[in-house]
């Protein structure tokens, strides 16, 4: 009779479970499906407002937000005091962004945004959230082990940068302005926009100059 490992069979199956899909994206793909059976939904239009909130919306409008704020001075500072209205002025407030507090990285800061309640974010001009931002072990680790989770992101924080992790709120929530990469003094503002990652504007991405140098 082979030997049996309590410890490693917990193993196998915690790996086996971090495949399936959360409890609540199994009852979205339930409740997608009752409508589409029904005929209340067409899953074409599903996916193209996916679409459009992943490749045209967010993180896009994110970027041209914060490459108008590199290139104007008045704007960022518009965009710190009232991020709203600021945002507004480029046509993209919308309810995830009505309540939204900008929040600048430095070279002696850094700053994280994290939702530990649930998973609260400025959809509106970020897209869709990605998969990781809602896991509960983000979640959890951002707050207690904020250098940690952005090792595993592959950012390396110096020990003299302070880490402000921001929690967010279905009141308030929080975007980053990541540092404008030096040597792009020439560059327009669409091209700004092109380095700008959607993982900056939540505070897991911190060198964008790596992008300007060797690309993604």
């Amino acid at each position: 009779m082979p030997d049996f490992d309590a410890s490693k069979v917990a193993e196998i199956h915690q790996h086996l479970h971090s495949h399936l899909p959360s409890d609540s994206a199994l009852r979205v793909k339930a409740l997608e499906t009752l409508l589409v059976d029904k005929g209340l939904v067409n899953p074409k239009t599903i996916d193209a407002w996916i679409e459009a909130y992943t490749e045209k919306i967010g993180p896009k409008r994110g970027a041209r937000v914060v490459a108008k704020a590199w290139c104007d001075p008045e704007y960022k500072a518009r965009l710190l005091r009232d991020a709203p209205a600021a945002i507004d002025e480029l046509g993209f407030l919308g309810k995830a962004t009505a309540h939204l507090k900008v929040v600048e990285n430095t070279d002696e800061v850094h700053n994280l945004v994290v939702c530990t309640l649930c998973s609260c974010y400025p959809f509106s001009i970020l897209g869709i959230a990605p998969p990781w931002y809602k896991a509960a072990a983000y979640r959890s680790r951002a707050v207690r082990d904020p250098r940690g989770v952005l090792q595993e992101f592959g950012v390396d924080i110096d020990v003299d940068v302070e880490i402000h992790v921001w929690d967010s709120t279905a009141e308030l929530r929080y975007l980053v302005l990541p540092q404008r990469p030096p040597g792009t003094e020439d560059m327009s503002e669409d091209e700004l926009a092109a380095l700008v990652s959607r993982n900056s504007m939540i505070g897991t991405d911190r060198d964008l100059g790596v992008k300007l140098e060797g690309g993604d």
